[in-house]
């Protein structure tokens, strides 16, 4: 019996579910980086970006090329990208909503003090 693609798609988004892959996926939008370039930009320990790439690598969404001792990342697909693009787009206006939200609460409660 296979499985359900539903459930292949929680395990997915459980994948994508940690800041420090989501950056890491960030960065690999841009272009190919270095293990050392991405250190910096993510800013966890070596040994938890290791442990981290390791997860992205074995969901089939980061491929590896070694030259000399360096190991470079990439994105397995452009699709991740766009993925990632379609989620900005998603929470720019979910915060946009928010952000009115607050701006009619806080003229109501304005409006509701009485006066000192």
């Amino acid at each position: 019996m296979s499985t359900p693609l539903y459930q292949l798609k929680a395990e997915f988004f459980k994948t994508l579910g940690h800041p420090a892959r989501i950056r890491v996926l960030e960065l690999l939008s841009e272009r190919e980086h270095a293990v050392s370039e991405m250190l910096p930009e993510v800013g966890i320990e070596p040994a938890h970006l290791s442990q981290q790439l390791a997860v992205l690598r074995r969901a089939n969404l980061v491929r590896t090329r070694k030259e000399g001792l360096n190991v470079y990342y990439s994105l397995a697909s452009p699709q991740v990208a766009e993925l990632l693009r379609v989620a900005r787009t998603i929470l720019s206006g979910v915060l946009a909503d928010q952000v009115e939200l607050l701006a009619d609460l806080q003229a109501t409660q304005k409006q509701v003090r009485p006066p000192s």
